[in-house]
C-alpha cells in the first residue's frame, strides 16, 4: 500500500478522524462512536473530501466501537454524492457489531466492504466474497 502526503487528524469528543492517502484513495480512519453526536463532523469531513474533488474515499470502521442510524446516514450521504460524481465510497469492517449492522440494514449491497485496509485500497478480497 502507498500511502501519499501528510496525515491529517480531526477530534471530536467521542471520534477521532485520520485521513492520509493511500494509492489515489482518500482514507478516512475513524475510531470511537458513529453516532448523532459524531456524524456531522464525519459528514463535514466526506464533504469536504467531495468540494475538493476526491470521490474516491475509503471509511475505515475497524476502530469504531459504536454506530447508530444516523452514522449510517452520513456514510449513505458520502456515498451517494461520490457516485454523483463517477466515485464510491468503499468501507472497512472487521467481524463484529459493525459487521453485523452492515449486514442487518442491506448495506453491503450499497458499499464495496472489505474485511482490511489493504483489501479495500487494491480492490481485494471484500467481505460478501468470504
Amino acid at each position: 500500500m502507498n500511502v501519499n502526503g501528510q496525515a491529517s487528524e480531526h477530534h471530536h469528543e467521542d471520534i477521532s478522524i485520520r485521513v492520509h492517502v493511500a494509492d489515489g484513495l482518500h482514507v478516512f480512519e475513524l475510531a470511537g462512536s458513529l453516532d448523532i453526536a459524531t456524524s456531522p463532523s464525519v459528514r463535514a469531513a466526506l464533504t469536504d473530501a467531495s468540494e475538493r474533488g476526491d470521490h474516491r474515499l475509503i471509511v475505515d470502521l475497524t476502530k469504531v466501537e459504536f454506530l447508530d442510524s444516523t452514522g449510517l446516514g452520513a456514510l449513505i450521504g458520502g456515498q451517494r454524492r461520490a457516485k454523483e460524481f463517477g466515485g464510491e465510497v468503499r468501507l472497512v469492517a472487521k467481524e463484529g457489531q459493525i459487521l453485523r449492522l452492515l449486514r442487518i440494514t442491506g448495506l453491503l449491497k450499497v458499499f464495496a466492504v472489505y474485511p482490511r485496509l489493504d483489501d479495500a485500497v487494491s480492490d481485494g478480497e471484500r467481505v460478501g466474497d468470504l
